[in-house]
């Protein structure tokens, strides 16, 4: 039924009525062109982000990995470092006579005039 009304009703052609058609249609496209815009810059804002979080990922698990090297490193110097001291220690009881004369009984079974070695069997 409301379909019959429109049919029947007729347009004014004044220009109250063109001006006014025209400022709807200026309008429709402005509500476009902002429509556009906002998914583009949406877009565009979700894509950064999306990189962004990716550069922060990666990063992270970089930053990770270093600790753990640094980690493994740190405990490499530290037994490092223990070796070196034993091993200086061991230089400085090598300049001593009585040091040697002992080594030297002990792994080569070298004994002093008179002295008798006995071997006892380890554990």
């Amino acid at each position: 039924m409301s379909a019959l009304h429109k049919n029947k009703v007729t347009k004014l052609h004044s220009s109250y009525v063109l001006a006014h058609e025209q400022n709807e249609k200026k309008a429709l496209k402005r509500r476009r062109v902002v429509m556009v815009r906002f998914t583009f810059l949406s877009v565009l804002l979700i894509a950064l982000s999306a990189i962004f979080l990716y550069i922060l990922h990666s990063q992270s698990v970089n930053i990770e990995a270093k600790m753990r090297e640094q980690k493994k490193l740190e405990q490499r110097l530290e037994s490092l470092e223990k070796q070196q001291k034993r091993l200086e220690e061991e230089i400085k009881k090598l300049h001593d006579d009585e040091y040697i004369a002992e080594l030297a009984r002990k792994k080569y079974y070298l004994s002093k005039e008179g002295e008798i070695i006995f071997a006892v069997p380890g554990k």
